[in-house]
């Protein structure tokens, strides 16, 4: 059995590559890819094959696809480019004969208003038609994504959103790359979508309060509306685009669209997901 990975030069791809070594995959049997191969020499120094993949140059992803039993295809990471970047590498999939795929894609992509979900619906639907044997991890919230304004926040003693009393069941990204590793190493998870997400939805409050906590400084948490947000990001030199896609996202925060915390995510990992003080710790260190 040869698994693929695509995204292995990223966060989560990496992660999920370490996550295999250590279920007992043997490295010989892992192909980690990314466009960047330079920064991948400390995989490749344990034994798994490291290879240039590409989405914009077909060539790389027949290269890496040959001779696969599995592709575990991490979602790309460019808005408005992950559709045409997901169905070459489908594609390329279908035409190198590989027999399964995991997809890392959002909750509820089918039906939810997640400003991201719409170019993951259309990748599940093009996997669908693809005919290959596919198991959707719709991962939740990562914890990481908040170092930012988690440093941000430390520094002013504020952190400010729009998301009002909105939670978020997030969780550490190694806790998605583990199910990930579950997923892909053991059988009968063909056909299956997992909505994945940590074990506790916490508020804006409790983010503040956890920053307090790792960073040993007081943080308050000051909620305002949409129209305040955005000539707060405007006042800061953010463009428009960006503007429209946080206040946007905090929007989905606001009516509960990251909040469900589903147990599946636990259940496949055998384990409760990583709290958010110990998850963005680890963040804010990295």
């Amino acid at each position: 059995m040869t698994i693929v990975v695509t995204g292995a030069t990223g966060h989560l791809g990496r992660l999920i590559v370490d996550a295999l070594l250590r279920e007992g995959v043997a490295p010989s049997d892992i192909v980690a890819g990314g466009r960047n191969v330079d920064s991948l020499s400390d995989i490749a120094g344990r034994g798994v094959k490291v290879l240039r993949i590409d989405y914009d140059a077909p060539s790389t992803l027949k290269a890496a696809f040959e001779g696969a039993d599995t592709l575990m295809l991490v979602s790309a990471s460019e808005p408005g480019k992950r559709v045409p970047q997901h169905k070459a590498a489908i594609d390329a999939a279908v035409a190198a004969g590989i027999t399964r795929i995991v997809y890392t894609s959002a909750p509820k992509a089918r039906t939810s208003h997640l400003i991201l979900a719409p170019e993951h619906k259309a990748t599940e639907e093009l996997l669908e038609a693809s005919g290959i044997a596919t198991t959707i991890l719709r991962n939740g919230w990562y914890t990481e994504n908040y170092a930012g304004a988690a440093r941000q926040a430390a520094e002013s003693g504020e952190l400010v959103s729009s998301v009002g009393d909105g939670r978020v069941a997030s969780a550490s990204r190694k806790d998605y790359a583990d199910a990930a590793a579950v997923v892909l190493g053991s059988a009968g998870h063909e056909g299956k979508v997992y909505e994945l997400s940590g074990d506790v939805a916490w508020t804006q409050a409790d983010l503040a309060a956890a920053i307090s906590t790792v960073t040993g400084k007081t943080v308050v948490y000051t909620p305002v509306s949409t129209e305040q947000h955005e000539a707060i990001l405007r006042s800061s030199g953010l463009d428009e685009g960006t503007i429209g896609f946080v206040t946007t996202l905090d929007s989905n925060i606001a009516d509960g669209v990251l909040a469900e915390t589903s147990g599946e995510l636990r259940e496949l990992i055998g384990r409760p997901t990583t709290p958010l003080v110990e998850g963005l710790a680890a963040a804010l260190q990295s």
